[in-house]
């Protein structure tokens, strides 16, 4: 587990799970390209020797250099979306919630 403190509603504890070797390669590999620097970002997230990580990395599969992301096309980049937020009316009604006669 992680940090423990005492706060006004009591004990708080954090749980700490450093990421597992293939999140944190599937992590660096949107930030590069490059093997190497995906390598140092994985130990970094990790907290391990690079050379661990390295090690560890060569037996993995790598993800296809040609991996494509779809972007929207035309200037607008696609149809808006409007979101409008509805205040419920709040109605106070006689004689539900209030004694009579005061």
């Amino acid at each position: 587990m992680g940090p423990v403190w005492n706060t006004k509603y009591g004990r708080r504890r954090v749980k700490h799970e450093p990421p597992t070797l293939e999140e944190a390669l599937d992590a660096a590999q949107d930030f590069t390209r490059n093997r190497q620097e995906q390598i140092a970002i994985a130990a970094s997230l990790m907290a391990l020797p690079i050379e661990d990580v390295r090690k560890q990395a060569a037996k993995l599969p790598t993800r296809p250099a040609n991996s494509t992301y779809a972007l929207p096309s035309g200037r607008r980049g696609g149809p808006a979306v409007v979101v409008e937020r509805k205040v419920a009316r709040r109605t106070s009604r006689p004689g539900i919630g209030y004694p009579r006669g005061s």
